[in-house]
């Protein structure tokens, strides 16, 4: 049977633009992950690292015009938008080359002899190692910032760990365009260009986590496939740790206070986030409660004003658009769900915001509604009016999510009223916790996370911020080991003049 062909197409229209390449078969998955593998000693060298991340960076903005031109043929995403996503991109690749060159990713500890400690403690170097190679799934609503350069190739390359990315079927071409750059970038600092593989299809994608060559795994898409690629993942005769950002509903809760206080701005906040990108970010706000009265009937308003004003827009493919259609009618359809403003079609090949009403108490409880506390893809969002109580008993009831927001009054921000009492609530809920802000544009920066609570991720760590290297290492402990014989990294006198902690005391 010939393999599938790969079709770039063109969500506008829902035509295909171009044959990119054919479906990858199991021999070609064996091989790109082999090529992968050969290539770990090339990383071994943290200055050829750093030196390959920031090459692949300058190549990005080099080709820039080019891969803008082909992300906005296949996503639709526009040419602004886009813009900024490869400056993220690149700005990453360099914070990650700053990262390698600093060192203290390596974490470093270094104990010698003690025999007076009980019991006594032999001569102990600590450091981290790279796994191995990486198989990266890419997401669809980001093709450069979380596809083949994104934050999963950038943290494992800066790991000194392979990848092999499995591309996604809606940026094709773009993933082979990008494919191109970095391995011309490996290429010019002597690293094999098989350091970066790129396979197409679904099989594919389950060969490549069923490899034995695998060492890990990060995937940014579904609940559905990325669990099925977690249970892989464990279910292989070496199981490998498996870093997926699977969905999340991201809870917003607008205080009675905050809502008296600037009703109007929240409202027209929460429309400018939800519709942000078509409504295609993993952190687009998905419920929100707003309590009922007067002060949350202008928050309302201006939310519907303001969704009103927002023209149609295109979703990645149109898989996702007749899910998005099907979606929402399914959950206006609900009993006492209203819609101020009706999402859906908003043509052959767009698709229209809006957000639905209910009151909180029909969330409170299990039943119907709790379709209303499922993610729904594209440009809508779900307001849940509430009394006393009703508001914790709503989030009592919610999977983990990436994020939570709270909005508070001035008083209460100061530390007046609830406002401690509400963070701590939210806390366990989510891996970001934000205060009179909203969670769409995440900040690359070294104290970010970006995970949390299953289903939003599969582990505890982070893919974006400086952490994020921190999934691709494993930590390993040398014991009287000579110095001849030891790295680099851990010899006395600190040659590579690291950040480490030696005999307890931090050295820097």
């Amino acid at each position: 049977m010939a393999a599938a062909p790969v079709w770039s197409v063109d969500p506008r229209t829902g035509k295909r633009r171009e044959q990119v390449a054919v479906e990858a078969t199991a021999e070609e998955v064996d091989a790109a992950v082999r090529a992968a593998h050969a290539a770990r000693g090339a990383l071994a060298d943290r200055a050829v690292r750093s030196a390959f991340l920031r090459s692949a960076a300058a190549g990005l903005e080099a080709a820039g015009n080019g891969l803008i031109e082909t992300a906005d043929a296949e996503t639709a995403l526009g040419p602004v938008r886009l813009t900024g996503e490869l400056a993220r991109t690149a700005y990453q690749l360099r914070a990650f080359a700053d990262i390698v060159e600093e060192g203290a990713f390596l974490d470093v500890i270094i104990n010698h002899p003690d025999d007076t400690a009980t019991p006594p403690v032999p001569d102990l170097r600590r450091y981290k190692v790279p796994l191995g190679v990486v198989a990266v799934y890419s997401a669809s609503n980001f093709p450069f910032a979380f596809s083949v350069a994104g934050g999963d190739t950038a943290s494992a390359l800066a790991a000194g760990c392979p990848v092999v990315v499995k591309a996604h079927p809606d940026h094709p071409a773009l993933s082979e365009l990008v494919a191109k750059v970095l391995r011309r970038a490996a290429a010019g600092h002597g690293i094999p260009e098989g350091v970066v593989g790129l396979v197409h299809g679904f099989d594919a994608g389950v060969e490549l986590i069923r490899h034995p060559l695998v060492a890990a795994a990060g995937f940014t898409g579904s609940v559905r496939g990325g669990r099925a690629l977690f249970d892989a993942a464990a279910a292989r005769p070496v199981p490998i740790p498996f870093h997926g950002e699977l969905g999340s509903l991201n809870p917003v809760l607008v205080t009675e206070a905050a809502a008296a206080e600037r009703g109007e701005a929240i409202g027209a906040g929460l429309a400018g986030s939800m519709t942000l990108g078509t409504g295609q970010f993993c952190v687009k706000p998905g419920l929100v409660l707003v309590p009922s009265g007067a002060a949350g009937d202008g928050l309302v308003k201006s939310l519907t004003d303001a969704v009103s004003d927002t023209d149609a827009g295109v979703l990645l493919d149109h898989r996702m658009r007749d899910a998005f259609v099907a979606g929402v009618a399914e959950r206006a359809g609900l009993d006492g769900v209203r819609t101020p403003v009706t999402p859906g079609a908003g043509g052959e090949h767009t698709v229209s915001a809006g957000f639905l009403t209910v009151p909180a108490s029909r969330l409170a409880r299990e039943g119907a509604h709790d379709l209303l506390l499922e993610e729904c893809f594209g440009p809508v969002t779900v307001v849940a009016r509430y009394e006393d109580g009703e508001a914790s008993a709503v989030l009592s009831r919610l999977p983990g999510n990436l994020t939570a927001t709270v909005h508070l009054s001035t008083e209460e921000a100061a530390g007046e009223g609830r406002g401690a009492e509400i963070l701590a609530e939210l806390t366990p809920l989510a891996g970001r916790v934000l205060v009179n802000g909203w969670p769409t544009g995440v900040a690359v920066a070294p104290a970010q996370h970006h995970g949390g609570p299953y289903p939003a991720t599969t582990s505890t760590s982070t893919s974006v911020g400086g952490t994020a290297i921190e999934r691709w290492l494993r930590p390993v402990a040398y014991q009287n080991a000579p110095e001849a014989l030891l790295p680099r990294e851990l010899r006395d006198g600190n040659p590579l003049g690291l950040p480490r902690r030696f005999n307890g005391v931090l050295e820097r």
